[in-house]
């Protein structure tokens, strides 16, 4: 299971991140340990990719089923509560994009994934993919 977390900006953009091992845009996060709660793992994932402390709770939008791999994701809309956006050892780059930038930047698996938080959609949208493209 991983967790990730949508940063929106007072201008309503959302913060995405290039790792340093792959060439997309993406909302930060990572893997939940097993002896981690989602929230404590979404805070720390989020701080080690971003330098960007959030405030917790954070809003649920989605849950996201990798077929191929059976990763389960859960992401959170998410604000930021100390920090600027900072590359480290994880993280090569990073930018603010709006809604209308977020389809041409991330791979559609991520994409909708920054959208339904943007959205902030309730009930939380449910969706499955092959790990690029929405099945």
């Amino acid at each position: 299971m991983s967790v990730a977390g949508v940063i929106v900006d007072e201008r309503g953009r959302a913060l995405l991140i290039k790792r340093r091992d792959g060439s997309a845009w993406e909302p930060p996060g990572g893997a939940l340990d097993p002896e981690s709660t989602a929230p404590d793992a979404l805070q720390r994932e989020i701080l080690e990719d971003t330098g960007v402390k959030i405030a917790l709770p954070a809003a649920l939008t989605g849950v996201y089923k990798d077929m191929n791999d059976l990763t389960v994701s859960l992401v959170f809309r998410c604000t930021a509560l100390d920090g600027t956006p900072v590359t480290g050892p994880r993280t090569r780059a990073w930018r603010w994009a709006t809604r209308a930038e977020v389809p041409d930047l991330a791979d559609e698996a991520y994409a909708i994934r920054v959208l339904d938080a943007l959205d902030a959609t309730t009930p939380p949208a449910i969706r499955a993919h092959d790990g690029v493209t929405l099945v």
